[in-house]
């Protein structure tokens, strides 16, 4: 298999290249890098900390979730041409996309009160990202 000279000379460039950086690379500097943690320290400091993220990660789909289904709906209702099947389907997408939102958002009341009643820090839920 034959190399035509000018990929040929932009490989010789690329590894001169490299091996100039590679060359001039500082060990002092690998050396100031630590990257084991403080013992005892993780990265969820408690079992609250856990499931605070966790729920903030499945809220965070389920906002995601209803409103894509709920922007999907809107196009398809846009892009229905009055046809009576295709818009009543689209309606009922966005209906349902609706009951989804009011269902999260009764979802997080609810939890935040209960986090209350338990006597946890609620203003840690949702303000971890």
């Amino acid at each position: 298999m034959h190399i035509s000279a000018s990929i040929q000379r932009k490989i010789g460039v690329a590894t001169a290249t490299a091996g100039a950086l590679l060359a001039n690379a500082s060990p002092a500097f690998a050396s100031t890098i630590n990257l084991t943690p403080p013992s005892g320290v993780g990265f969820f400091t408690s079992g609250q900390d856990l499931i605070t993220r966790l729920l903030n990660i499945v809220m965070v789909i389920g906002v995601l979730l209803v409103f894509s289904y709920l922007v999907l709906g809107g196009i398809e209702y846009i892009t229905s041409g009055g046809e009576k099947g295709k818009t009543e389907a689209a309606r009922n997408k966005i209906t349902s996309a609706v009951i989804g939102l009011i269902i999260l958002a009764a979802s997080f009341a609810i939890l935040t009160i209960a986090l209350k009643f338990l006597g946890t820090d609620t203003g840690a839920v949702f303000n971890t990202f």
